[in-house]
């Protein structure tokens, strides 16, 4: 029975052959569709120096977004911590809130934070048993892919130096978390008794989530805290269930969330065939390479440029995890993995990314699998979930 609610994950995709300014209107079009569709939420992510990205500042995505829409909770997903401090997040959304009070949910993550030798987690005895495999359910869960490679890259150290000031420091990820919720409960105070009051931020009625790729630090200050946590397996698929376990084994209720409350992510793509969606599909997986190659993501190939790439071993090892972990298909296929996903990690909603060339193919992927959905709810409609 498909009573979890849906969200949307938005990257901003640029296409080849468009550019940032159609892939921001196209993102606030699919956000309008969405909340027509019955989508519970419609998040943006943070990412930096991609051609093929546009997404490059939530807040002022939700700005836009908010103002073109009216009921969707809309957020960010996520914030990219490393760079930034507690009272700037704070005041961001803070100011959100204050013109869209009760719909804006502050995704807190920590990319680009601590050197590598210091962002290591430790795996869960869960995700290694079922790594290379397939859970007891068929959820597959394959071979851990290594991102040192990327955090070693100069591209990487040159986000670090023109994201963060000359000689800046990221704060420790946990500490970060308790000063903004600090911040936002208005509690702040220095050791010798300055207190601190943002306005607007103080008080704001913003759901507030932590995304993690594993078990480590990031799901264990989500549970932590009580907080919601939204679990990546559309970008790291080896660790979802080791990320699920590690929030659920430190969570602490708090007077928000008396329970655990997860999220987690899956990339698809649906049509009204099979082949028709793995056509659509088929620029992922050069997509992916651009992204874990270190090149940065290039604008979304067309299929016929993603058939001209020759491909390298090398090529596929960057990518297979991520292929073989992507639900393409009819909109009834589709759901079958998807409510395996939910079945396999015990998510209370899931968050689906698509990226197709075509604008209208992504709305129509949305569309379909919100129509699959709602008729596997029992009143027919897509599930809104509890407002949590």
């Amino acid at each position: 029975m498909a009573d979890t609610p849906l969200a949307v994950l938005d990257l901003v995709p640029i296409s080849s052959g468009s550019s940032a300014t159609q892939a921001l209107r196209n993102s606030v079009d699919l956000a309008r569709r969405a909340e027509e569709f019955g989508y519970r939420r419609h998040w943006f992510a943070e990412h930096h120096l991609n051609p093929g990205v546009a997404g490059t500042s939530p807040a002022v995505v939700l700005a836009l977004t908010a103002a073109a829409t009216s009921t969707i909770r809309l957020g960010s997903g996520a914030v990219q911590l490393g760079h930034r401090t507690a009272l700037a997040t704070v005041e961001e959304f803070g100011l959100l809130d204050a013109l869209h009070p009760g719909r804006i949910d502050l995704g807190l993550g920590r990319s680009g934070g601590r050197p590598p030798a210091e962002q290591r987690e430790p795996v869960l005895a869960g995700s290694a048993a079922a790594a290379g495999g397939f859970t007891a359910n068929g959820l597959r869960i394959p071979a851990p892919f290594s991102f040192a490679h990327l955090l070693r890259s100069p591209r990487f150290a040159l986000h670090k130096k023109l994201l963060q000031q000359p000689g800046a420091e990221a704060q420790e990820y946990d500490e970060q978390i308790a000063d903004i919720l600090a911040l936002l409960g208005g509690t702040y105070a220095t050791a010798d008794g300055v207190e601190a009051h943002v306005v607007p931020g103080e008080g704001a009625d913003l759901q507030v989530w932590i995304l993690g790729s594993s078990g480590g630090v990031s799901a264990r200050t989500a549970g932590a805290n009580g907080l919601r946590f939204a679990a990546n397996y559309h970008v790291s698929p080896a660790n979802v269930i080791e990320a699920v376990e590690g929030y659920r084994d430190a969570f602490v209720p708090s007077d928000e969330l008396p329970e655990p409350y997860v999220s987690v992510s899956a990339d698809v793509v649906v049509a009204e065939d099979e082949g028709r969606a793995r056509e659509l599909a088929t620029g992922y997986g050069l997509w992916v390479r651009s992204i874990r190659s270190g090149e940065g993501a290039i604008p979304f190939p067309t299929p016929e440029e993603a058939r001209a790439h020759v491909w390298t071993d090398e090529d596929r090892a960057l990518v297979e995890d991520r292929l073989e972990t992507q639900f393409t298909g009819t909109a009834a296929q589709v759901a079958d993995r998807l409510e395996v996903l939910r079945d396999a990690t015990g998510a209370d909603e899931l968050l689906v990314t698509t990226i197709t060339h075509d604008h209208a193919d992504r709305v129509a992927s949305y569309r379909l699998l919100a129509e699959e959905w709602a008729r596997r709810s029992p009143d027919n409609s897509l599930p809104s979930g509890p407002a949590r």
